[in-house]
């Protein structure tokens, strides 16, 4: 195995539209046709840099791998959030999309793997070229549909997130997420897209300040239909956003793929809590970290970890 390039290098990423993107590849110096590349999808408003050790594991076992962050976040953010127009859409079909031309380029026919979180699995569906992703590795991906919310915390995370960041964006210009420990700072187009009531995106959905047609709203749909990749979806107990309900509404979009879901309980890798965030802390490198490297490489479950496992459209055909 080549590891004669173990730090990765800053990149820059030009979308269709222009926009420069940067995050972080790591790459193996000699090429290798048969060797895979992972591009990492953030979650909402989480910079690239959360995921370099991850990242950094995938490149030490042999794949390439490529972070970056989404227009309006972390190294790709503007001066000034304040009026800035950005959504999930834009993210989905404009940063994503963006993201898979620069690895066809940088890593001409390697196969393309994703590892999502949250809403970076959702993204994944609304990329024109979503159909090169030969595999897919996703944890709590889901858009947060607020009646998807964990029971127990629904009303309370509903005054958080549709409440009060609704509010405070509509003062600021854009959700000042990090001055008050949430998040990064977030563009008001995409606090109005996690904010939607609808149970299906494409009921409610803008590009900026328009609306979609309806013809428009139905080619996203199919994209994620178009996708035939392998899916294993990781849900976590103690998440109380990528709850079941929350994880099966995103994987429905995906008819043309194989997924299977494996919903965990933190007991079962002897730990208490492991929630939304905690899968990529580096302490979980040898209890869950080897669960994504398992289906990257064989596109089957990890034999050491017991949960729920269901498996949708097992006949769908395969990448």
């Amino acid at each position: 195995m080549d590891h004669a390039n173990p730090l990765p290098r800053p990149v820059e990423i030009t979308a269709a539209d222009g926009y420069i993107l940067r995050g972080h590849c790591w790459q193996h110096t000699r090429p290798d046709a048969q060797r895979p590349v992972v591009v990492i999808n953030p979650a909402t408003s989480v910079c690239c840099r959360y995921y370099a050790r991850f990242a950094g594991f995938l490149h030490q076992h042999g794949f390439d791998v490529l972070t970056y962050d989404y227009r309006g976040i972390g190294e790709s953010r503007p001066e000034s959030l304040r009026g800035f127009q950005a959504g999930w859409i834009d993210w989905g079909r404009l940063d994503f999309e963006a993201a898979l031309q620069f690895v066809t380029r940088t890593c001409p026919g390697q196969p393309i793997h994703v590892v999502a979180h949250s809403v970076g699995g959702f993204l994944v569906g609304l990329a024109e070229s979503s159909h090169l992703v030969s595999r897919m590795f996703t944890v709590g991906a889901q858009y947060a549909h607020w009646k998807d919310y964990a029971r127990d915390r629904r009303w309370r995370m509903w005054l958080k997130w549709h409440v009060a960041m609704p509010a405070l964006t509509a003062v600021f210009g854009y959700f000042p997420g990090k001055r008050l420990g949430w998040l990064e700072d977030t563009p008001k187009g995409v606090v109005r897209d996690w904010t939607s009531r609808a149970p299906r995106f494409e009921d409610t959905w803008r590009q900026g300040s328009v609306v979609l047609s309806p013809g428009e709203r139905l080619a996203l749909v199919h994209r994620f239909a178009a996708m035939r990749a392998d899916m294993l979806a990781l849900s976590l107990s103690d998440d109380e956003f990528g709850t079941v309900a929350a994880i099966r509404r995103l994987l429905a979009y995906f008819r043309g793929s194989r997924c299977t879901h494996l919903h965990l309980q933190p007991q079962a890798v002897g730990e208490t809590g492991i929630g939304h965030f905690a899968f990529f802390h580096q302490r979980f490198q040898h209890k869950l970290w080897p669960v994504a490297l398992e289906w990257l490489r064989h596109a089957r479950l990890h034999p050491s970890v017991h949960g729920d496992v269901s498996r949708l459209n097992p006949t769908a055909t395969p990448p």
